[in-house]
């Protein structure tokens, strides 16, 4: 029986905090109303499929900017953390973008979460030609690099997969499958995956869950290929692997930077299939200074596990705050944006955002595993 504890448990700490502010969801500096006061806005998407992302990349924020806050703010003014939640309609991303525009001391959008709202939002700000900037947002799309006012700082989806895909190369492996979790992931990845496959010579055979994934799974057979690249969230990759756990031939799965591999052996994912994950962050044990920080800050202040989503968030929080800290005189919308447009080169004690031709700032992917025995290897 598939196990959906972990996201039950998500959607009631999202309907707590839409009700009741509740702290797991939102933190404040100043009141809104104090003079000294700056907002960086945070959207946040939680609907099902992206809610696993989305807790543990604002977990992460969350962490950062009380840190930013301890340490004196940003030029010596304090953050207010303004987390708005979306449900996944157009509607209501264009009322968290009204919220924000009429929000006079806000002056910057910082790791909206998870890919989809992040997507929508970067076409939203360019339909409106608001004069905000997006930074550092979840956003895996490679389609929507250079982007004026959209300053993605991690891999997108396409670099993690050459990454996958090359590691496989190099062994020598011809071909490999692609499951999408949903009929919406087919729709919305499949190029990516497709122009990776094409790059790196490796021929590529795509399954479309039309009838769910758990048929899809005990569908396969002798003449599907044994590397399987899965897209989609952590709960459907634990149903997909439960899928395939008695088939007497041996699968390799691969995951994207989407799918948290402590939470999947959590809830129950196949032991018999080992599974590979990239990461758009370093390992959360890594000796760091940026993740030893991170494990500090998110210990003291949350009964949370560290993980690569949250650190993500984090590590948002702190590049927004660094580049804030060289605009010259009045921190504002205009002079923020110009600040962010310029594309420096910043290294967060140790994580480097160094933007390429096409406008991200990050291209940093590493990969961890779950082998047979259930260890998870970095």
């Amino acid at each position: 029986m598939f196990d959906w504890t972990r996201r039950s448990v998500l959607r009631g700490a999202a309907s707590l905090a839409a009700s009741a502010a509740a702290p797991g969801w939102s933190q404040s500096g100043k009141a809104a109303g104090a003079p000294r006061a700056l907002a960086v806005a945070q959207i946040v998407d939680s609907t099902p499929g992206q809610l696993d992302v989305s807790r543990d990349f604002l977990i992460g924020s969350r962490a950062g900017w009380q840190e930013i806050n301890k340490q004196g703010g940003v030029n010596g003014r304090t953050i207010q953390h303004l987390v708005l939640e979306v449900d996944g309609s157009a509607a209501s991303l264009r009322g968290a973008l009204d919220t924000i525009q009429k929000t006079a001391n806000c002056v910057v959008l910082s790791g909206t979460a998870g890919d989809r709202a992040a997507s929508e939002l970067v076409a939203l700000l360019k339909q409106d030609q608001h004069d905000m900037a997006h930074v550092a947002p979840w956003l895996q799309n490679s389609d929507l690099d250079g982007d004026p006012r959209t300053f993605p700082i991690f891999a997108s989806r396409q670099d993690q997969i050459a990454q996958a895909i090359k590691s496989l190369s190099l062994m020598g492996v011809p071909e490999m499958g692609a499951v999408y979790a949903s009929e919406q992931e087919y729709s919305l990845y499949r190029k990516d995956v497709e122009r990776a496959s094409v790059a790196l010579k490796i021929r590529l055979l795509s399954f479309k869950p039309t009838g769910g994934l758990t048929q899809l799974g005990k569908g396969l057979n002798a003449e599907t290929p044994r590397i399987l690249l899965f897209l989609g969230g952590t709960p459907e990759l634990v149903q997909f692997t439960q899928s395939i756990d008695k088939q007497a031939r041996q699968r390799y799965v691969l995951a994207l930077a989407d799918v948290n591999l402590q939470t999947l052996m959590q809830m129950g994912a196949s032991r018999h299939t080992p599974i590979m994950a990239t990461q758009v962050v370093p390992m959360v044990n890594a000796s760091v200074p940026i993740v030893k920080s991170y494990r500090q800050t998110l210990a003291r202040l949350f009964d949370e596990p560290p993980t690569p989503q949250s650190l993500a968030g984090y590590i948002a929080a702190r590049y927004t705050s660094e580049v804030l800290s060289t605009v010259q005189g009045a921190l504002t919308r205009q002079t923020a944006l110009l600040a962010f447009q310029q594309r420096q080169v910043v290294d967060l004690n140790g994580f480097r955002v160094s933007f390429n031709a096409q406008g991200r700032g990050g291209s940093y992917v590493t990969q961890s595993m779950i082998t047979p025995d259930g260890r998870l290897l970095g």
